[in-house]
């Protein structure tokens, strides 16, 4: 039975978190608003609450139930948890204008479609390793392509000198690339722990049909290794530093989400 409360108040407080993120961004960082403890409070509370929603969902009797809508709101929720604590470091609290919507959006799936999918041998530590890993990695690079959207935003006003409200409310240039490789940096780190534990922990790809997971995985991998040693190496940033970042996402989403889809949704393995 899928708990509809928590999950419709979850639903309410991300979209309510990001209304208050996009008036903030229109008034501009002088105008009077919304003060962002507020929006933390509220982001926080939402979090809260669908972990709450997805817990008895996912950790189930019989395994780890990581059904495609399941596995999708779990990445929403890491992604935006990792969010809410790094907001609290530093100016990255706007990237839950795309976060959240999508967070309340997965909880939304669920409790249309509560479709499940058990994993038999999630007892052991060793699935369970790379499964976190996976998570992280997958939720941190997430965040990095959202940073990379509004880095483009961002970048094309600057060119065209219209630096709005919308500009003005957002770091610096220079801080917004900074965080930008330092989410990849984090997300490529855990992304090659990820290989290494599915190389180590499950036994045959083939026969589990992973074998497309795990390629697309290497090229994605491959991708923001190029773009960290490009940065190193030549300085890569801007348009260039955007592009990858966006290409090497939308492989590890193909490995993820298009195998799985495939997998549950079409063929109801």
């Amino acid at each position: 039975m899928v708990p509809t409360l928590p999950g419709t108040l979850s639903i309410f407080l991300y979209l309510l978190a990001s209304i208050l993120l996009v008036r903030r961004l229109a008034r501009g960082p002088e105008a009077p608003g919304c003060q962002r403890i507020t929006i933390l409070l509220v982001s926080l509370g939402a979090v809260i609450i669908h972990a709450f929603f997805l817990y008895p969902g996912i950790l189930q009797d019989s395994g780890l139930n990581l059904g495609f809508f399941y596995a999708a709101s779990l990445i929403a929720l890491t992604t935006a948890l990792l969010l809410v604590s790094a907001s609290v470091f530093e100016p990255v609290e706007n990237l839950g204008i795309c976060v959240f919507p999508l967070a309340a959006l997965s909880i939304g799936l669920i409790l249309a479609w509560p479709a499940q999918h058990i994993l038999t041998d999630a007892s052991a530590w060793q699935l369970d390793t790379h499964i976190l890993t996976s998570l992280l990695a997958y939720s941190i690079l997430g965040l990095a392509v959202v940073q990379a959207v509004l880095l483009a935003i961002q970048d094309r006003h600057l060119l065209n000198r219209k630096p709005g409200g919308f500009i003005r409310a957002l770091p610096p240039l220079q801080v917004m690339e900074n965080l930008l490789f330092q989410m990849i940096a984090i997300g490529f780190t855990l992304l090659t722990l990820s290989l290494v534990t599915g190389a180590l922990f499950l036994e045959d790809i083939f026969a589990q049909h992973l074998v497309h997971k795990t390629a697309l995985s290497i090229m994605a991998w491959g991708i923001f290794g190029v773009l960290l040693w490009g940065r190193w190496r030549f300085g890569w940033r801007g348009g260039t530093a955007i592009r990858w970042t966006i290409g090497g996402f939308i492989f590890l989403m193909l490995a993820y989400f298009g195998s799985k889809f495939v997998l549950e949704l079409v063929l109801s393995r």
